[in-house]
């Protein structure tokens, strides 16, 4: 059986700084989404469910140096991966680049059953390009999984919802969305390491696979961003005595009288 993981790189926003309400990019490292190393690791355990000669492939678009992200997860159980990369592929919104990923997976790998993404990027937490793909690709898709287990041709997904933890069975192929697991990507060994130093990473432009160019990056975006800014601090929270607790209720009553709450 063979397996799609796909992979963004995103600014470690931990290291994020701002200046004059600007994000200051310069110096700022990469990493793989958070979210994708679940889709990567969910993706190695169901290539180790089924067995025989199955194979995960990650599928990458993003600027060149992403082929570092992508040698990590070589390193972690990944059997080969592609970076889709080319000028023509900047400023894409979600519709754009599901476009470009579709049709990328159509062309590299063909017979793939089982598609993954990480529910959402940090650098924009839209959550739309993984359905956007299913919808191209005329396939069924799960979100916000937190679990999936394979059963012949059938794969189910455990899901969180409002109305709590849902179980589907989708018919493959399809498309699945990861969020938090209660499991981690595995650490890299050695042998991994290894294999990532050795592997070629094939760059593939939209000439490569054949993409409308008024389809992809900008020219194909159905958004765009007119503004960032640094979300404001939060306040400091009000703080009720609680010796007394009628003397409490009684401060909290007119703190929220205050606010006008009530």
């Amino acid at each position: 059986m063979k397996i799609v993981v796909f992979i963004k790189q995103v600014l470690d926003n931990t290291k994020l700084k701002f200046s004059d309400g600007k994000p200051v990019l310069d110096g700022v490292p990469m990493m793989i989404n958070p979210f994708d190393e679940y889709a990567l690791e969910t993706a190695l355990r169901l290539k180790e469910q089924a067995g025989g000669d199955s194979t995960v492939t990650v599928l990458t678009l993003g600027a060149a140096n992403a082929k570092d992200i992508i040698k990590k997860t070589i390193a972690a159980g990944a059997d080969d991966a592609f970076l889709l990369s080319d000028g023509a592929f900047n400023e894409g919104d979600s519709t754009s680049n599901a476009y470009a990923l579709a049709h990328g997976v159509k062309s590299l790998v063909p017979d793939a059953q089982i598609f993954i993404f990480g529910q959402v990027a940090l650098d924009d937490f839209a959550g739309q390009t993984g359905p956007k793909v299913a919808e191209i690709l005329g396939l069924p898709s799960v979100t916000f999984g937190k679990n999936a287990e394979l059963s012949g041709n059938t794969l189910k997904v455990t899901r969180e919802s409002e109305r709590g933890t849902e179980t589907y069975d989708m018919q493959l192929p399809g498309v699945v969305c990861m969020m938090k697991c209660d499991y981690e990507l595995r650490s890299s060994n050695i042998k991994g390491v290894m294999k990532a130093n050795k592997t070629e990473i094939p760059i593939k432009t939209p000439a490569d696979l054949a993409l409308e160019p008024a389809l992809v990056g900008a020219a194909g975006s159905s958004t765009r961003v007119d503004k960032t800014w640094q979300r404001p601090a939060k306040p400091g929270g009000k703080v009720v005595d609680g010796a007394d607790a009628k003397a409490s209720i009684g401060q909290l009553l007119d703190y929220l009288k205050e606010s006008k709450v009530l």
